[in-house]
């Protein structure tokens, strides 16, 4: 028997309830595979709708996927300044533990680090990608904030300490490329150890000596 398709959502409730379907579909599969592997067809088999009913709700995957970045920011950012709050969290290495550690905690999030500038953010309307940067901007400020209030870094120096830890999360995420092929053909090859790439310990190194630098030449920093 075909299934009956799934009426168009008519009310606000309806259409709200009908995109967080969407989401939870987007967010299942990008798990299971990687954000680039999964089309816009195979969200719209997994809630049981045609792919052009899905258009009334996203205008392309890529929004789909940087509504799920968003998500993913707000999430991060949570926990981050909860963990900031905590007495033992005032030291660089402390700080750039629960950086590294809650980044690698989030395979996802790491995925849509690496593939929102590389793609989402340029194949969906300027609208669009407006809305996406004042929101993850929005968490940027707030994780600066804790962030100044455990070092005397500047605000500038504070932002580029996100900046780096996000986008090298993403980056070296794509590069150790968890449960491929390409990653068991690295570890069973011992010419290839040096490809092997560890993202929480190597993160955390590269934090730990950033917020080091930073507080000790903050000197060199402009006052923002």
């Amino acid at each position: 028997m075909t299934p009956t398709p799934p009426l168009r959502a008519r009310s606000a409730e309806a259409k709200r309830h009908r995109e967080q379907a969407i989401l939870d579909a987007a967010r299942t599969l990008a798990g299971e595979r990687s954000v680039r592997e999964v089309t816009l067809t195979d969200i719209a088999a997994a809630v049981g709708m045609h792919k052009s009913a899905m258009l009334r709700y996203f205008e392309t995957r890529e929004q789909i996927f940087l509504a799920l970045t968003v998500e993913g920011w707000r999430d991060w950012s949570a926990e981050v300044r909860t963990r900031l709050a905590e007495p033992a969290d005032r030291e660089p290495a402390a700080i750039a533990s629960a950086l590294a550690n809650s980044l690698f905690a989030r395979p996802l999030f790491c995925d849509l680090l690496a593939q929102a500038p590389m793609n989402l953010e340029r194949n969906v309307s300027l609208d669009t990608a407006y809305a996406f940067k004042t929101e993850v901007l929005a968490e940027v400020a707030t994780l600066t904030t804790a962030l100044r209030r455990l070092l005397p870094i500047t605000e500038i120096a504070a932002t580029d300490v996100i900046s780096t830890a996000t986008s090298m999360a993403g980056a070296l995420w794509q590069m150790a490329a968890p449960g491929t092929g390409l990653r068991a053909l690295y570890e069973s090859r011992p010419e290839l150890a040096h490809a092997v790439v560890d993202v929480e310990p190597k993160l955390t190194r590269i934090l730990t000596a950033l917020l080091i630098g930073l507080e000790s030449d903050r000197t060199s920093w402009p006052v923002w």
